[in-house]
């Protein structure tokens, strides 16, 4: 039997959000499967064709708390593709600094902290995972985003089969934040005025039109916007020659309050149309 259900693996750093990203799909109607030793990968996608599931999207998280099975993650990928499916890696990811912060949060250890410090679980972690992370086929970075900006995030990206053949996440944020980890394109809005030095814009968002009109209207804006349009339409097609189904597109200022955030509502517009899927992921907003 030839499987024609999507399959995604959700791996990556504990405390990365791989939870979240398994109740997003699971909500969507995916079948999820948590904790799934890599040996069992091809077992549970025949079992779950089998039982009349074919065609239905199917989830696996896969991660370190396999411990000794983890290592022959990589075996049990070969078997999927061996008979006939075509998995999609996604790797969740963020900083350090954030997964401390998240596991102080709740008062758990890290899963490989043993005697030692957070940080040395940490850093263990990522070192097992580096090549895994390098192979991935998706990589999402969470490490500004809150779980409601997470979730939808993924919810754009993972919209089922019958949706856009590609899915471009759009995101906003502040250069003095950090550039995202998991950004395939960045484009840099510091060229524009900056509405912070005006006081009747400072307070509003470019969400809200006052602020949106005044950087749309400033000189460069607009043949920007353009200019962005027709750069990325041989990309997008690339991509979907490629096989690429999920990118994530930022786009940067000062603080990720003004004038990315106009830019990314605008140019998400833009890209969206039958083939492309364009969400919009404000990740600074609202962080001054």
């Amino acid at each position: 039997m030839s499987p024609q259900a999507e399959l995604i693996i959700v791996t990556g750093m504990s405390g990365a959000g791989r939870t979240t990203a398994a109740k997003v799909l699971e909500d969507r109607g995916w079948y999820v499967i948590d904790n799934l030793p890599p040996q069992l990968l091809t077992a549970m996608a025949e079992l779950l064709a089998d039982a009349g599931g074919e065609g239905r999207s199917l989830a696996a998280v896969v991660d370190i708390r396999s411990r000794v099975f983890f290592a022959e993650f990589r075996d049990g990928l070969d078997r999927l593709r061996d008979a006939g499916w075509k998995p999609t890696v996604v790797f969740m990811d963020a900083t350090d600094e954030a997964l401390v912060r998240r596991f102080e949060s709740v008062r758990r250890p890290h899963p490989l902290q043993g005697e030692g410090r957070m940080l040395d679980g940490i850093h263990a972690e990522r070192e097992a995972l580096a090549d895994l992370r390098d192979t991935a086929d998706v990589i999402i970075d969470s490490s500004g985003l809150n779980v409601h900006q997470l979730t939808a995030k993924i919810r754009g990206m993972f919209g089922g089969e019958d949706g856009p053949s590609l899915r471009i996440a759009v995101m906003s944020f502040g250069f003095k934040y950090g550039i995202p980890l998991d950004a395939d394109i960045v484009f840099d809005m510091r060229f524009l005025p900056n509405p912070f030095w005006n006081p009747q814009l400072r307070p509003h968002s470019g969400r809200e039109p006052i602020v949106a009109d005044f950087v749309l209207a400033q000189p460069g804006a607009k043949e920007f916007l353009t200019g962005a349009v027709e750069l990325l339409r041989p990309m997008t097609e690339g991509y979907l020659r490629e096989g690429r189904s999920y990118i994530t597109l930022a786009i940067g200022c000062t603080g990720g309050k003004h004038r990315s955030v106009a830019m990314s509502e605008a140019l998400a517009k833009e890209l969206d149309s039958d083939e492309i899927r364009a969400i919009v992921v404000h990740r600074d907003l609202g962080r001054e």
